[in-house]
C-alpha cells in the first residue's frame, strides 16, 4: 500500500496503486502497470476482483480493483513521487486501520473488504 497525501483534502492516507486505462489498454494490464510504476513490484499472479460505481447518479467513474498474488521487485517507482511510504500491509491490519481514520478513498475500501471477505470466505 502507498501512504499518500491528498491535497485537495489536505489528508495523509493508505491507497492502492491505481491510475487510468489508456485508450484500448485491458484494465488487468492497466493494473499491473500502475504497480508496477507505482512501487517497483511487478504483481506475479493477478485476478479481477470487484468492479463498482463510487458515485451512483452522480458521475459514471467505473472503478476496476484487481487483486494481485506474490510480487517481483522490478526497479524502483517510475514518474513523479506518489507516496512517501511503501508497505505491504497484512488484511487482518484493515479494520484498526479504518478505525484510525487511515483508509478512507472508497475505492481503497471497497476493494480491501471485498478481498478480506473473500479470502477468510476461502478460508471456512
Amino acid at each position: 500500500m502507498l501512504w499518500r497525501h491528498r491535497f485537495l483534502f489536505d489528508r495523509w492516507g493508505w491507497e492502492l496503486p491505481g491510475g487510468l486505462v489508456e485508450v484500448g489498454e485491458d484494465p488487468k494490464d492497466t493494473a499491473v502497470r500502475e504497480v508496477e510504476e507505482e512501487t517497483g513490484y511487478r504483481p506475479k499472479e493477478i485476478e479481477h476482483l470487484i468492479t463498482f460505481q463510487p458515485m451512483v447518479g452522480m458521475v459514471d467513474s467505473e472503478h476496476v480493483v484487481f487483486l494481485g498474488r506474490g510480487a517481483e521487485l522490478v526497479g524502483e517507482p517510475v514518474g513523479e513521487v506518489e507516496a512517501d511510504l511503501i508497505e505491504w500491509i497484512p488484511l487482518s491490519q484493515i479494520p484498526d486501520m479504518i478505525a484510525r481514520g487511515d483508509l478512507w478513498n472508497s475505492g481503497v475500501l471497497v476493494g480491501l473488504l471485498y478481498a478480506r471477505e473473500r479470502l477468510n470466505g476461502a478460508r471456512g
